[in-house]
């Protein structure tokens, strides 16, 4: 197969070193498109979950706070610059997304001991309570979902979506 210089415009051929444009193979330009295409499918299946658990969580929970609660789940306390950082958001995006939190009794901050000028944010126990009985239905429903799958595989899609994730 030959190989194609196929730089987007405006970026300067962008993805290779010393400014030299990338070039890509047919196999990776059609690659790229599958790619694209089915992440397309799951971002919109996703953020329409996204509404159903937040909702299921506290009714007036925006979609967006679920993965935020997710990942206090998994690291609390944080401080809400390292949130931001983690999601990619601005600080204010995410102090709004925070006080709406705990405006409805889900999170709360808490003074860093490492610094008086700082805050971290928890998960209260109703918060962790509410959370974590949507995030057990929500698992049941991947493991429905993933009923006729080996666990490799099952393991090999998180494995995948992990170091995708991990490009930034």
């Amino acid at each position: 197969m030959t190989q194609q210089n196929r730089a987007a415009p405006g970026t300067g051929g962008g993805g290779g070193t010393g400014g030299a444009p990338a070039v890509h193979t047919d196999a990776t330009q059609g690659a790229a498109a599958a790619v694209e295409r089915e992440l397309t499918v799951l971002l919109r299946r996703a953020r329409a979950a996204s509404g159903e658990l937040a909702r299921a969580v506290h009714p007036e929970l925006e979609p967006a706070a679920y993965g935020l609660l997710v990942r206090l789940s998994e690291v609390e306390p944080e401080r809400a610059t390292e949130l931001a950082a983690y999601f990619g958001v601005g600080k204010a995006t995410m102090s709004r997304q925070l006080r709406a939190l705990e405006e409805l009794g889900l999170v709360a901050r808490e003074q860093d001991p490492t610094d008086g000028r700082a805050y971290l944010m928890r998960m209260t126990e109703e918060g962790r309570e509410r959370f974590s009985r949507v995030r057990t239905a929500r698992r049941q429903r991947y493991l429905d979902q993933l009923a006729a799958w080996e666990p490799e595989e099952a393991l090999e899609l998180a494995r995948l979506l992990h170091r995708f994730n991990e490009l930034g």
